[in-house]
């Protein structure tokens, strides 16, 4: 008997060149543009839903009918967009949400949000995280020369946002398709501890008494407040060192002497998990160059 525990991502037929290539790219413009090592940063699109139950549960055994407590929205999604920096540095999380106008709820000091119809990053979101966001890492606000890791999702190639990048000094390393899995640090070792930590958080709301509750009854949906706060907790409760390391397994930050080429082989400490659909289409041997402006 086998059990299904991820989908397992096909990786190109040409992987180890494009592995050789993306790795000489980030080495070659760390000697090129002499940045420090907060200068060079990774992003990713994550995405949650407003009820995170867990998927396990105790009971008698032979029950069949198991009763947990939501607020019945499972299926309403939201996307978190974090970034971090090789330095350990964790930048604010932007929360993009499926509305068309901005909430009038209190948003908590250290979270962004955007709007989006379904809920997407898009262009204007990018726009968005590059004007607030990416300006807080080190050496942002003077518009030192820097470095941002990133996968093809189309928000993140895009003209417009390669122009913005451009102003802003900084330049995109954008993973080979269908590597992300491989390469994409958030992806490989935060994300999946992330998630964790958030649905803790979400239980020890749906837990408490302080929740509205309908006239039906039932448990009304928790707030964007409530929401941002989760995610403002569950990223503060990531370690530095947990950032640091994923960055060096995936071949971004090591020590350009060789002495850390052997994080690279080292396990991870959490499954990678793949986020974006653009990841599966197209061709496995296509591949995008990568952008020096």
């Amino acid at each position: 008997m086998h059990t299904k525990t991820k989908i397992v991502q096909k990786l190109p037929r040409e992987y180890e060149r494009k592995f050789i290539e993306f790795h000489k790219y980030v080495i070659n413009m760390r000697k090129k543009l002499h940045f420090e090592i907060g200068q060079l940063g990774n992003m990713d699109e994550v995405p949650l839903m407003f009820d995170v139950p867990s998927t396990k549960t105790v009971d008698v055994e032979g029950a069949k009918t198991f009763m947990i407590k939501t607020s019945g929205n499972e299926k309403t999604h939201y996307t978190i967009v974090l970034e971090c920096c090789a330095d350990g540095t964790k930048l604010p999380p932007l929360l993009i949400f499926k509305r068309k106008m901005l909430p009038k709820d209190v948003i908590p000091y250290g979270t962004y949000i955007h709007v989006h119809s379904k809920g997407w990053m898009d262009g204007e979101g990018m726009k968005s995280w590059l004007e607030k966001v990416w300006p807080k890492h080190p050496g942002g606000l003077l518009k030192k020369p820097s470095v941002l890791v990133c996968d093809q999702f189309k928000a993140h190639v895009r003209e417009s946002t390669k122009r913005l990048a451009t102003k802003l000094k900084m330049h995109l390393a954008v993973i080979p398709c269908g590597l992300t899995s491989q390469l994409q640090p958030l992806d490989v070792s935060v994300n999946k501890l992330f998630k964790g930590f958030v649905h803790e958080e979400w239980a020890k709301w749906i837990e408490a008494l302080t929740h509205h509750i309908t006239l039906a009854g039932r448990v009304k949906r928790s707030s964007i407040s409530n929401v941002c706060e989760w995610v403002k907790n569950s990223w503060q409760q990531v370690k530095s060192e947990t950032i640091v390391k994923s960055l060096k397994k995936c071949g971004i930050s090591n020590a350009l002497d060789g002495s850390e080429d052997d994080i690279l082989y080292e396990e991870s400490d959490a499954s990678s998990e793949n986020n974006h659909e653009d990841d599966f289409s197209g061709s496995n041997n296509d591949f995008l160059s990568f952008y020096d402006e």
